[in-house]
């Protein structure tokens, strides 16, 4: 996958393309070709590739300014958010300017955030630079900032105008958090895709070798994925709609258990690695509910155990991790809900599940 990038089409409220390639270059001055103003938000390790970037839009006759915000989730709070407005105020922006993200997920959820509020809003380019924002953070148009309540709870549905998968950037990236973007991967097989899970079966040294074609596929494909999904429920109506359709609440496999770990825990853990316990724990759950055979729920530690993921929680916390679930976004009026599996590729909601079985579940995800 060299040259000529792939193109997967999103369509949301409007529509834009991610591109997925190796050796791409630099293109965000080639997505937002009128912009007079850009202003490039990224985390301090990535200085220099932001300072990259900023070089090649001035060389489009694009006025950039460097933002430099916190690393990782440190990123998403009120403070930075309000800093990078007032950043935005000083420097003149106004509709007709941009934003650029350069960095991992935490950094495309408060730039998308950022544009998604600046005048009501205006246009904004990522170029994700880890495999858990290619696949999942930068596509989608879910943009938002964590709360003393919980994760991502402010935030607005914007869509960029473009993303810049080069997974040249890959290259460089520590295994760790490699595997932590592959449970980004891996819940898309167990929800949508299951010819990814026998793909990381087969080979998992491949699924997660940055230079190999294997780990390009399945970017290519969990992208694809996401990108069906978005465009047929953009902003999760379908939670709210008694439809009966899943919708994108498919994409939350995993996680309402997964966040809760992640504010227990401040943060400490990788997006990804707490995304791999909330697989589990949903996968017990759907067990003990009667909607998943043994099998099916025991592959969840196997195929996250092959990629090196945590498949056990064994801090003794559970007050804490439910009354984080209590405030997730998916929960309704004070009624939990979990996207469950019926089986592999078979996904539905499950609303309210009882306290004991919460907590019988809890209890399995706390064993190795």
């Amino acid at each position: 996958m060299t040259g000529t990038p792939e193109r997967i089409t999103v369509r949301a409220e409007h529509a834009y393309d991610v591109l997925i390639g190796r050796g791409l270059g630099i293109r965000a001055g080639d997505l937002l070709p009128d912009a007079g103003r850009i202003a490039v938000i990224h985390p301090a390790p990535l200085a220099d590739r932001a300072l990259a970037v900023a070089a090649d839009l001035r060389d489009s006759g694009c006025h950039a300014i460097l933002l430099e915000v916190p690393d990782a989730e440190q990123a998403k709070t009120p403070q930075v958010l309000a800093d990078c407005w007032d950043a935005l105020g000083t420097a003149g922006f106004t509709r007709s300017d941009a934003v650029v993200s350069v960095g991992g997920g935490a950094t495309t959820d408060l730039a998308g955030f950022v544009a998604a509020t600046w005048m009501r809003g205006i246009r904004v380019v990522h170029i994700p630079t880890t495999l858990l924002a290619m696949v999942d953070a930068a596509v989608g148009g879910k943009t938002g900032i964590n709360a003393a309540a919980g994760k991502n709870l402010i935030g607005s549905f914007h869509s960029p105008a473009g993303v810049v998968c080069d997974l040249d950037a890959l290259m460089t990236l520590p295994r760790a958090d490699l595997a932590a973007g592959m449970a980004e991967v891996v819940k898309v097989g167990f929800t949508s895709d299951p010819t990814i899970l026998d793909d990381v079966r087969a080979d998992a040294q491949a699924a997660l070798d940055p230079s190999g074609p294997l780990l390009a596929d399945l970017v290519r494909r969990a992208v694809q994925v996401k990108a069906d999904v978005v465009s047929q429920d953009f902003r999760e109506e379908s939670a709210t709609s008694g439809s009966g359709r899943i919708g994108r609440e498919v994409l939350n496999y995993g996680h309402t258990f997964g966040h809760a770990v992640e504010q227990v825990q401040d943060y400490r853990w990788r997006h990804g690695d707490a995304v791999s316990v909330g697989l589990v724990y949903v996968a017990e759950l759907a067990r003990i509910g009667g909607y998943l055979a043994d099998a099916e729920a025991d592959l969840h530690r196997e195929v996250l155990g092959l990629i090196g993921l945590p498949t056990a929680y064994p801090a003794r916390d559970w007050d804490r991790l439910l009354a984080a679930m209590a405030v997730d976004k998916k929960a309704r009026g004070g009624t939990l809900r979990f996207v469950v599996l019926e089986g592999i590729g078979r996904p539905v909601n499950w609303n309210g599940p009882q306290a004991g079985v919460l907590r019988a579940a809890f209890e399995a995800v706390s064993r190795p």
